[in-house]
């Protein structure tokens, strides 16, 4: 007798940890730079230089990358910024059983506050979420079927299983060029930048993957015209190509999270030889999971009408996949900006990021709460101020419908911000029309025992003798025909034979005859 078996790929969290980072620093305007009068937006990104695991702690070395757009009122040209960089070393307690393993970080950047000292100081502060994980890619290997001799009976049943069939990481690097338009000056200078992802397309296709999207890009520099006067560009720039992916295949269930690991903009001469060309290069992190939907029919129980065939039972651990949607809302809010500040003149830019605060599960699904942060730069009606922001957080709530939800699923949303549009109400007020997508899927666990090896023992005669040959049977509830042929040593067959039943089932109360197989005396 020989199981046959299937090895099953799953993919389960070994150990997970979380920590909240503080960084808390002074810096001193350099002696090229003007004095601060006023600040007007800041921006931070964090950069992980080494992830180093190590006996039950995680190493983790990276830099806040910053800078700030202030006013200065000692120079002809009104608005400069700043850059520097905060280095932080943390050390993370990490389970033992993931010392060795690849560890997958994420960041938020929770916070970002800058203050001002005096003229030649400014202060940084940031609170960085990050979250550490190390993820098992194991196989469960499943008994399918069994072969033996005509005497071995066995029972399957069918589940619908998904299973991870390719879990890498990749790259993909966007490269471009961007003309200034015609009625903008020269750059003499860039200030300030923002580069956001928007309307990806990810399709698997067979050993690649196709990535079709956006980079919304803003720019403010100082131009080259006397006094340096502040002038800005936004605009889409489109990107497409192909990741190769082995193991891919078109069919397959993709969830990729995509992420801009770094951004160089550069400022390069035109044909004419002026600096009118935007030279851009983004590399994305591709973090690639593909999954294969499977009908799986296993090896649920075993007898012989010859021998005590004596099945071995495990539980293990399977994943299904309820849902894999996109759940999108429409947000519009009214933001105000502070008595401090100067009239809004005209709208520049507005940047934002969604977060989701809380996540529960509901009658139906799941509950999603969150915020989207907006900052929008604007051209104020202050000519000592030429610049300023508003910040505002505009709260949202979105269901998203999962049928078959329950306590014990797990699930992974991704938030985006898909769209974002402000409208100038008056100089004190400002609407904002946003668009989120919530990329969701959810898991359901299965527990299912499963054999891992069948004993064959020979059988106890005297206990078979005891067996009348011939039984009248009334069924129980519960009862089946496979539990009442398993207990007579006979078979399913021989019992609808004998019977003249059509039908593989039994009813409660229904009368049979069972006659123990010949095969079993021998």
């Amino acid at each position: 007798m020989e199981l046959l078996k299937k090895n099953i790929h799953m993919n389960k969290l070994k150990c997970k940890s979380s920590v909240q980072l503080t960084l808390d620093d002074d810096f001193n305007v350099p002696d090229v730079k003007p004095d601060i009068s006023s600040m007007i937006k800041e921006q931070g990104n964090i950069i992980i230089y080494e992830v180093k695991p190590m006996s039950g702690k995680l190493s983790v070395k990276g830099a806040l990358q910053f800078n700030i757009l202030y006013i200065s009122e000692e120079d002809t040209r009104p608005v400069h910024h700043l850059s520097g960089e905060i280095p932080f070393e943390e050390t993370i307690n990490m389970d033992e059983a993931c010392s060795e393993d690849n560890i997958i970080v994420k960041w938020e950047l929770e916070d970002l506050n800058t203050g001002l000292i005096n003229s030649r100081k400014v202060s940084v502060k940031a609170i960085v979420a990050f979250s550490f994980a190390a993820e098992d890619v194991y196989d469960e290997e499943t008994a399918i079927a069994v072969e033996g001799d005509e005497s071995l009976q066995s029972k399957t049943k069918q589940m619908n299983i998904t299973q991870l069939t390719v879990n890498k990481k990749d790259t993909f690097r966007i490269k471009d060029e961007v003309s200034i338009p015609s009625n903008k000056p020269n750059i003499f200078e860039i200030l300030y930048s923002e580069v956001d992802l928007r309307n990806m397309d990810i399709r698997m296709q067979d050993e690649k993957i196709s990535l079709k999207g956006e980079l919304m890009l803003f720019v403010l520099y100082a131009s080259e015209d006397e006094e340096h006067p502040i002038q800005y560009i936004e605009t889409e720039v489109p990107f497409s190509g192909t990741v190769d992916c082995n193991g891919c295949l078109e069919e397959m269930i993709p969830d990729i999270d995509i992420t801009i690991n770094s951004k160089d903009i550069q400022v390069k001469p035109d044909a004419d030889g002026e600096e009118r060309v935007i030279d851009l290069e983004v590399v994305l992190n591709l973090d690639i999971k593909a999954y294969e939907e499977e009908e799986l029919e296993i090896l649920s129980d075993v007898y012989s009408t010859a021998k005590d065939a004596v099945p071995t039972y495990k539980e293990a651990y399977y994943e299904n996949l309820l849902v894999k949607n996109n759940s999108k809302a429409r947000i519009t809010d009214r933001i105000k900006k502070s008595d401090l500040q100067p009239g809004i003149m005209q709208i520049c830019n507005a940047y934002g990021t969604v977060k989701i605060d809380d996540m529960q599960v509901v009658e139906g699904g799941l509950q999603v709460d969150g915020v989207i942060e907006v900052q929008v730069m604007y051209i104020s009606d202050d000519d000592r101020k030429p610049l300023s922001s508003i910040k505002g957080v505009i709260p949202f709530s979105q269901m998203i419908e999962v049928k078959q939800m329950t306590p014990h699923c797990y699930y992974d949303v991704k938030p985006n911000l898909e769209s974002i549009s402000v409208i100038l109400l008056d100089s004190d007020e400002i609407e904002v029309k946003s668009g989120i997508n919530l990329a969701t899927m959810v898991f359901e666990r299965i527990a299912e025992p499963i054999i891992t090896e069948v004993v064959e023992q020979d059988i106890d005669f005297s206990k078979l003798q005891e067996m009348p040959s011939i039984v009248a049977y009334i069924a129980k509830p519960n009862d089946s025909l496979w539990t009442i042929a398993k207990k007579y040593y006979t078979t399913i067959d021989k019992i609808k034979e004998i019977n003249q039943m059509e039908q593989d089932t039994i009813r409660p109360g229904e009368k049979i005859l069972i006659i123990k197989a010949v095969d079993a005396i021998l």
